[in-house]
Parts: structure tokens; sequence; C-alpha cells
């Protein structure tokens, strides 16, 4: 059995501890707050990854996002081809007074449209202010941190890989017409040269060439060297 009154004394104990040591206190705003990279903040909209397929919206528990769109025709690739439509976002709006931060919209977008940004200075004096548009959603997004740097064992991502291959044949494809100009360039100089060559071997005595430049110092050169 315990003295009685002693977890009265080491409460009292660990209160004058804390009374002897120094504060450390964020004079915020003035000091900004260094957050977790994972922290959740807002989320951010990477609307060119959108494709309206509806699935953040359906699957958030408060219903706090809204989506607007409509069907737009795209004509064929190829000439023959069939015409397709494509969904065109017109307006993505998350409500923040509801919502819970849960991040079930972030986990289900199978396109990598919605991200956890650690921005956290978005409050407003009414509450129907805080349902924000996709622009302000579009300004969050440059404010997610990278993601994490991959194992440098790990294989190249097909992605990645399928990119940069593509890259390549662009480049050797643009490295083969390049030489190919030049060497139609260095043939049709060549050929010029050899026609003016022929040409000028053609001349007789007195007769003049395209530009009208008569023979007459060659010749005259000639029979001077020959007397």
């Amino acid at each position: 059995m315990g003295i009685p009154g002693s977890g009265l004394a080491k409460g009292l104990a660990v209160t004058l501890r804390t009374m002897t040591r120094k504060s450390h206190t964020a004079q915020y705003p003035d000091a900004q707050p260094e957050l977790p990279p994972r922290t959740r903040g807002v989320i951010g909209l990477f609307e060119e990854n959108c494709t309206v397929c509806m699935l953040c919206a359906r699957e958030c528990p408060d219903w706090c996002i809204y989506i607007d769109s409509h069907k737009e025709t795209v004509p064929p690739a190829a000439p023959g081809g069939r015409e397709r439509s494509r969904n065109v976002l017109d307006r993505f709006a998350i409500d923040f007074a509801l919502c819970m931060y849960c991040g079930i919209c972030i986990e289900v977008c199978p396109f990598d449209a919605l991200f956890w940004s650690p921005e956290f200075e978005y409050a407003e004096e009414d509450i129907r202010d805080l349902t924000h548009e996709r622009d302000k959603l579009r300004e969050w997004m440059w404010t997610v941190p990278a993601p994490p740097a991959l194992d440098p064992r790990a294989e190249e991502p097909k992605e990645l890989a399928a990119a940069r291959k593509t890259a390549d044949k662009l480049a050797a494809a643009e490295a083969a017409e390049a030489a190919e100009a030049a060497e139609a360039a260095e043939a049709a100089e060549a050929a010029q040269a050899a026609e003016a060559a022929q040409a000028h071997a053609e001349r007789g005595p007195g007769e003049t060439d395209a530009n009208g430049n008569a023979n007459r110092n060659e010749n005259e050169n000639g029979n001077g060297a020959a007397s």
C-alpha cells in the first residue's frame, strides 16, 4: 500500500519541473510551423488528370464534392474512324466545412488528380466561403510536396520507360532527318559544281558562260605561254 498523498506529490513535482523550464512558443504567424510532409491540410486538384469519373464524389462519406461536366465530340484520329465523346470538367468544388479529411477521395482517384497539400491557412469569416472551387484547388496543387524518392534498386516505372523510349525515337528520327537534309544539300552543291565545271570545259574560245564572262583571258594566257 502506497504512502497517502504520494500521487499528489508526484503531480506537484511534475508541475514544478515544467515551471522551471523555458517555454518554446512559436510566434505564429510571424514564425511558420514546420509541418510533416504528409500533413492533411487541404486537397489540391490537378485537373488535367481528371476524367470526371465521379468516383471521388460517390465515395465521399460527407458528400462534400461537387462536380459538373459536359460531353464533347472528338473527331476521329484517322480517316474513316469513329467519332468519340469525352467528358469536359466544368466545375470541381469541395466544401471544407463538411469535409472530415478522411482522404478517401484521394485514395479512390484512379488517375492521380487529387493530392494532399500541407496548406492550412484558408479560414473564412463566413462558413459559406469554405466551398472552394477548382481555381483555388489548382493553386493549392502547387504546394503539394514532391513524392519520396524511389528505392535506387527498384525497377524503373513502366510509364517512365515508355516515355523515355518514345523520346529516344523522336530524337533519332529528328537526327536522321537532319542528316538526310545535310546530305541532300551537299549533293545539290556537288551537282551544281559539276555542272559549272562541265559548262566551263565545253566553252570554246571567245564564248561566254551563263554569266556573260568571256573566255578570252584563259585563251590569251594560253597563247602567251605557247609563244
